[in-house]
């Protein structure tokens, strides 16, 4: 019989609000806490019953009372500085799962830190956006020992539907780095290609869905094409985060192979047209505005 863990979230944006209501939902959730205490205080509003959820006064306390943290930040400053903020009340008993997109040098020092009261840690960055997190589908790429996965992956069911070790702390980031090395060529393909296509007067929605049947086919022609020829870029992973992760990405192909990336530094400069124009709020499709731009010199 499975034991059931006292599971903590640290973190409630986007991915880490829809993953804590996945394990309220399997009965897992024990307590929250987020830098803005309203956002931790709203979530245990909506969540109030059984299993009661304790919005936590400070990270101490909830890494105190939890037996499994996850992490989701937005940054590797924010992730050290959780950390820190947990040390005080971690203990042989506790799991960090840290979901959040860092360098593989961060989550190593991170493992480091928290050896030091007996802690285990996992990086466990995930794929598949807001919906995934939202459906209980997400991808989650795992670094980290075998037998700390194994106590907690249970929990860690109730978000992902294929969680896989690829290695010790650190392969988790490097798994991310080359899934979202992936997103930006998929990203700089579709929109471009629909360009292509709007620019011959094509029906865009029809021309989509045949092409999602053929060897072009891909989830993101399937879900962001539709909306990004209407013009609707509402954020599923914003385009200021995918900057942020391409950032890493290229510091970690240079530290490798002493190179970089032409497809990472052509994103990259894409990007940053787009938030010099304020978009980077927007979904990463919104490299559509930039291919119609070219074009037709307007934005959609």
């Amino acid at each position: 019989m499975t034991t059931r863990l006292r599971v903590g979230v640290i973190g409630l944006g986007a991915m880490g609000a829809p993953m804590a209501r996945r394990f309220h939902a399997a009965g897992w959730l024990h307590a929250v806490w987020n830098r803005t205490p309203a956002k931790a205080a709203a979530l245990v509003g909506e969540l109030a019953g059984e299993p009661g959820v304790i919005h936590a006064e400070s990270p101490a306390e909830l890494a105190r009372t939890c037996q499994l943290v996850l992490t989701s930040v937005s940054a590797d400053a924010d992730l050290q500085a959780v950390v820190e903020a947990m040390v005080p009340g971690c203990h042989a008993d506790l799991t960090v799962v840290d979901t959040s997109t860092v360098a593989v040098d961060t989550a190593r020092r991170m493992a480091a830190r928290l050896a030091e009261h007996g802690t285990g840690f996992l990086d466990a960055p995930v794929s598949g956006g807001v919906e995934g997190a939202r459906r209980g589908s997400l991808v989650m790429m795992v670094g980290g020992a075998a037998e700390v996965l194994e106590r907690v992956r249970p929990a860690l069911a109730a978000l992902a539907t294929d969680i896989r070790r690829l290695g010790e702390v650190g392969a988790g980031q490097a798994a991310k780095a080359v899934n979202q090395v992936m997103a930006a060529g998929i990203n700089e393909a579709v929109t471009e290609a629909l360009a292509l296509g709007e620019a011959a007067g094509l029906p865009l929605d029809e021309l989509i869905d045949l092409l999602g049947g053929g060897a072009a086919g891909n989830w993101f022609l399937d879900h962001r094409g539709p909306t990004m020829v209407r013009g609707e870029y509402a954020p599923g992973f914003r385009l200021a985060l995918h900057h942020k992760d391409l950032v890493l990405c290229q510091q970690l192909w240079r530290q490798l192979s002493g190179a970089e990336s032409p497809l990472v530094a052509t994103t990259l400069g894409h990007y940053e047209t787009l938030m010099t124009q304020g978009r980077g709020d927007e979904d990463i499709s919104a490299l559509y505005r930039l291919k119609c731009s070219r074009r037709n010199g307007s934005q959609k």
